[in-house]
């Protein structure tokens, strides 16, 4: 039991269980946007944007595949809201980040030790360097 209560106090965890509660958080506030504010303008353009009709029967059996367009540009426009709103924001922000960190260190063409960029001799080896660009 000791080491289940140790598992369950790592900060991963903890971490998990956050993710997951926040996930479930903005998934409803991206189901309202598509349904609430994309399916609509779909509508003034294309028409009721509701397949759930759709069926192909074959003998006795009917085969209900608008249930499945509906769910499938639900995925797509879902997807899409992410990509747009979450994802290329966030590796936007990451990338203007790490243009910031610039490295203070370059490699020794000899010995391939971490010097200071400013230096005309490595520490390491004592090769002579270029100066840095």
């Amino acid at each position: 039991m000791n080491g289940f209560k140790k598992f369950l106090m790592q900060g991963n965890v903890i971490d998990l269980a956050v993710a997951v509660v926040i996930g479930a958080a903005f998934n409803a506030i991206v189901q309202s946007f598509v349904a609430d504010l994309l399916t609509p303008l779909i509508s003034a353009f294309g028409g009721l944007p509701d397949f759930s009709s759709l069926k192909v029967t074959v003998g006795q059996s009917n085969f209900m595949y608008g249930n499945f367009v509906n769910a499938l540009i639900s995925f797509l426009m879902i997807a899409a809201v992410i990509y747009f709103l979450v994802v290329k924001p966030y590796t936007h922000l990451k990338e203007r980040a790490a243009a910031k960190i610039e490295s203070k260190t370059r490699d020794c063409p000899e010995c391939l030790s971490e010097i200071p960029k400013p230096a005309s001799r490595c520490a390491f080896c004592s090769a002579e360097v270029a100066p840095a660009i």
